[in-house]
Order: C-alpha cells, then structure tokens, then sequence
C-alpha cells in the first residue's frame, strides 16, 4: 500500500497534539514524503466528516476526545463490542477502516517504565473509551483491576472476570477523565500514579508521551502499514527523534 495524502489529528483540543510530528518520524523512516499534515478540529462525528470530505485523497488519522465513540458508530467501524470506539482510522479510496490501539500503548509504556501488568493491579478511574482499552489490554496482559468511578462507570466487558479482590492495594493508577495537559507521575508508599495525558510542556520521556507514542506505532502495525512491521522504527528510537 503506498502513502496518504493527508496524516495528522482530529479531536477538541488537539492545539498540544504531537501526532502530527509522529505520523512525520514514523513515515520518514518508512521512506514516505509528499504526506500533507493535518489537525481537523472537530467536537462531533459529523464536524470531523464534514472536514475530512474537505480532503481530496486518503487520509490517516488518529482520533482523540471527544471523537473516539462517536467516530466510530458514525462510520460503522467494527471493533470489539466492549470498546466501542477507536482511536486511529484510515480512508482509503473512499472507505473507512479502524482500529483502537490505547491499551496496548498503555501496556506497552508501562512495561518500558518496568511495570509490567502480570500480577499487578491497576486502579482505573473513569469508564470512556480510554478506560475500556486499558482495562482490556491490561487483563488480557495478565493484570488485575480495581475501579473508581469518575464521569462514567466502567460498563461490564472482558475485564470484569479480572476485578482484584478488596483490600487489594493497586500497584498502580491512572485517571482516566483527567484533562489534556494535567499531568502527575508520582510514588508513594502504595502505588504509583501515572498520567495518560500531556501538554505543551511535558517531558518527551514522560509517561504520557511514551504511551502516545506507544499507540501511534501499535497503529502502524495494525492499521497503516501492517506488511511494513519489521521497518518500523522502535519506541527507543522515536522517542529520542521526538525530542530532538
């Protein structure tokens, strides 16, 4: 499959997005030039269509909040029936495909921090689309749960035969309904936290970044370039040209 016309983001607010400089790494490795970045601002399913019919060829995207549901079942993408949502599609010649690659980004990311899900449990607060993916790629990793309820209750999926029992103090834990750009990366003497968002400021080895970048190369072997995977360059190496 050749290259796109059009990479970059879509999603409100997108203005800290780095998916635009990593669609650019990763497809420079790959040897691709010519692609048009850009950043669709869009707060709706039908906004981002509107815009997206706006461009004149294919066209890969990665959707952020408030796009991933909504996104999703407005293009009748078919994903497990427990996540609902994705994160990264892709027109080709006119017709829609997509994939939701947040958990194993998560997953990923926190085994390149030296946590890894195998008999650890993660306190998750939310229950959006984020949530789902984490918590499916989190069990399926062999990880316990243990929820919070944020804006959403966690609706019941593959994960709920992996809740830890009570008592059980989590290894570590993420919200899930935090805000782009608040950050928190800390220990104490039980868990640690971790933040899944990022701003304008934020380290490039950060956890954040290193889970956005996790997912964005998990996209190009599932969704972008599949037949190109032994190419792609590693996490390690688009960290270190992200930051540079």
């Amino acid at each position: 499959m050749g290259y796109p016309s059009f990479w970059g983001v879509a999603g409100y607010p997108i203005s800290h997005s780095l998916t635009p400089r990593l669609f650019e790494i990763v497809g420079s490795a790959l040897g691709f030039g010519g692609v048009k970045a850009v950043s669709l601002e869009a707060r709706s399913a039908e906004e981002f269509l509107e815009k997206a019919t706006e461009l004149d060829g294919d066209l890969w995207i990665s959707c952020t909040s408030p796009l991933k549901n909504s996104v999703c079942k407005k293009l009748g993408i078919e994903v497990l029936a427990s996540l609902e949502a994705v994160n990264q599609v892709r027109r080709v010649a006119g017709q829609w495909e997509g994939v939701n690659t947040d958990g194993e980004g998560f997953v990923i990311a926190c085994r390149h921090i030296g946590l890894n899900p195998e008999g650890r449990t993660l306190e998750i607060k939310g229950g959006g689309s984020t949530a789902r993916s984490i918590a499916l790629s989190w069990t399926e990793s062999g990880g316990k749960l243990s929820l919070i309820h944020g804006r959403r209750v966690l609706s019941d999926g593959p994960w709920m035969k992996s809740i830890a029992e009570k008592g059980v103090v989590p290894d570590v834990s993420i919200d899930t309904d935090s805000s782009p750009g608040h950050e928190l990366d800390m220990e104490d003497s039980q868990m640690r936290r971790l933040s899944i968002s990022y701003g304008k400021s934020s380290s490039y080895d950060g956890f954040p970044i290193v889970m956005l970048t996790a997912q964005h190369l998990e996209a190009w072997k599932a969704l972008f370039t599949p037949e190109r995977i032994d190419q792609l360059p590693s996490l390690e190496e688009v960290l270190h040209l992200l930051s540079m």
